[in-house]
């Protein structure tokens, strides 16, 4: 199957061609192996296809890693089952091989159960980055290496740039796409295993892709929730996995130390959240400021009290040598996916 060209590359290449340079192939690619991380959506079927058209043996694996009828209590609904339908159709219609591999133990001990052990802690955790420090990366690859593959390409929206020191990782080109923040852990032996076809793509492109290639997923919604909170509920995934885990407390005023009120468990709340606190009759809104899991406090104050100056970061990753600002080079920082980063400066020893 081709892909055209035009939808490729800015400058219309051979549809091959085009292919072949977005994984940046050590040999011909004729004489190649690409295995594709292929979640069943419209990203990584257009790698998939890209991969095809490249000319290189394509490989889709695909990692069912929740059980989905456990996640939304529909009985009979199993392990995000459309998801892998729709993975197995476009490997059909790409003619490519296309293999499932069961990671629900795994996946539930390295992510679901971290998530619900980080909430009952008082943070508000990232399972996305867990999954792909853990199952997506670590066990992908090694897939991939066990079936021979000159690389692992995946459907996230980030670049990989040869730099002076070897593979960078940097911004998608389209920064309502990009998911850097969520690669943070991505090691460097990763990175040279890893391609990242659709990093300068925007989404638009991508689903034109598809719908030429005739994938049925080119007008496939993308997903909004953590896979396996489909619901957006994620005090019932945490009370279900540490049900003697969650706590009711009392709400105090960060300021005076007033108890305002009481809640359900820390795991219903997160810094900078208002809704749900469920205290009136007060002279100005109050803010979640902090909490306290180990005496289930929920501290609350006036918005002001969640501006903050510097911040303590732990759970660091560095590839490649650390940018010098004096070098032209200023280190930014964000604290959400798509916030803006800002410049930030760096006290203490940095790995």
């Amino acid at each position: 199957m081709s892909v055209p060209a035009n939808l490729l590359d800015p400058a219309p290449l051979d549809p091959a061609a085009a292919a072949e340079a977005a994984f940046d192939l050590p040999r011909a690619a004729r004489d190649c192996r690409i295995v594709v991380a292929m979640s069943g959506g419209v990203d990584s079927s257009v790698v998939a296809a890209l991969a095809a058209a490249s000319g290189a043996e394509v490989i889709g694996i695909t990692l069912q890693l929740y059980d989905y009828g456990a996640a939304t209590g529909r009985k009979g609904a199993c392990c995000a089952g459309d998801d892998i339908r729709d993975a197995r159709h476009v490997a059909d219609r790409l003619g490519i091989s296309h293999y499932v591999f069961d990671h629900e133990t795994a996946f539930r001990e390295d992510v679901v159960e971290r998530f619900a052990d980080d909430y009952l802690s008082g943070r508000t955790p990232v399972p996305c980055i867990r999954c792909n420090m853990g199952p997506k990366f670590t066990d992908l690859l090694t897939m991939a290496r066990e079936l021979g593959a000159d690389c692992l390409a995946t459907g996230h929206y980030v670049r990989r740039v040869m730099g002076p020191a070897g593979p960078e990782l940097h911004r998608a080109l389209d920064p309502a796409r990009d998911q850097s923040y969520f690669l943070y852990g991505t090691t460097e032996e990763q990175l040279a295993f890893l391609r990242f076809p659709l990093g300068g793509m925007p989404k638009q492109q991508v689903r034109a892709i598809a719908a030429e290639a005739g994938l049925t997923v080119a007008a496939k919604p993308d997903s909004q929730d953590i896979c396996f909170v489909p619901d957006g509920d994620y005090a019932k995934i945490v009370r279900a996995i540490r049900p003697d885990g969650v706590k009711a407390g009392a709400i105090i005023h960060a300021q005076t130390g007033e108890t305002l009120g009481t809640h359900g468990g820390v795991i219903h709340f997160t810094v900078g959240q208002r809704r749900g606190l469920e205290i009136g009759g007060l002279s100005e809104p109050l803010y979640v400021v902090g909490l306290d899991a180990e005496r289930a406090h929920v501290l609350v104050g006036p918005r002001r009290m969640l501006g903050v100056c510097a911040a303590r970061i732990g759970g660091t990753n560095r590839i490649g040598p650390l940018p010098q600002a004096d070098a032209g080079a200023p280190l930014t920082a964000k604290v959400r996916s798509l916030a803006k980063p800002v410049p930030v400066t760096l006290e203490g020893e940095f790995g």
